[in-house]
């Protein structure tokens, strides 16, 4: 599943990516003037316009003994697409994983847990209330889909210009912050120089022991 989707977003199969792509954006886009049921309704009739004129093609040319009864679409119908119970259990898991994890955060972000990652998540809904004024979820969809199929594309066809580019960037900034930090070291007073300490004296040698005269 998960190397289709890489398939479809890279465009390593372009005709299927394009139908995809394409068939995406328009649905997205019908959806500002009609509902959601009207736009599914829709799509299956046409799709099922050209699938039943091709089924009662091939039957007219089977009746006439031009074709020796080949179905137009046998190898779509042989395709298995169905789950096994493996895969169906680890889907169920993984989906139930991303939910606790997402309420988990929700829960840990609006009760306050940690006071820096509520006040970020305050900005972004603050933020978020400008974005809603600007646009509608469904846009933002459709920006999304777009995204999802181009940038990876360009990325892929300018990945050395860009790299190159994000190394400039990073060595501008680099540069932006040395010259900051020399600033700042030249303006900071210098502290204080300590006073020498004096070494301590040294101890006076004790008295040499006087001799005592022998007599004679």
């Amino acid at each position: 599943m998960a190397t289709k989707v890489v398939d479809l977003v890279y465009w390593r199969k372009l005709r299927r990516t394009g139908v995809v792509f394409t068939g995406l954006v328009m649905s997205l886009a019908s959806l500002f003037q009609l509902s959601a049921i009207t736009v599914i309704s829709h799509i299956c009739l046409g799709v099922m316009a050209v699938t039943f004129t091709l089924r009662l093609y091939y039957k007219l040319l089977e009746l006439l003994r031009w074709n020796p009864g080949v179905h137009p679409f046998e190898s779509s119908l042989n395709h298995d697409s169905s789950l096994t119970d493996r895969e169906t259990v680890m889907l169920v898991e993984e989906v139930v994983l991303m939910i606790a994890f997402a309420l988990t955060e929700i829960k840990r972000l609006i009760f306050i847990e940690n006071v820096i990652d509520s006040i970020k998540f305050v900005l972004l809904l603050y933020l978020l209330t400008y974005v809603g004024v600007f646009t509608s979820g469904l846009t933002l969809v459709i920006t999304a889909v777009i995204v999802v199929f181009s940038v990876p594309l360009l990325y892929k066809k300018n990945k050395m210009r860009l790299r190159r580019m994000v190394r400039a960037v990073k060595a501008f900034v680099k540069k932006i912050k040395d010259l900051f930090l020399s600033l700042y070291h030249k303006v900071r007073p210098s502290s204080a120089p300590e006073p020498a300490t004096k070494p301590a004296p040294a101890p006076a040698a004790a008295p040499a022991p006087k001799q005592k005269a022998k007599a004679k």
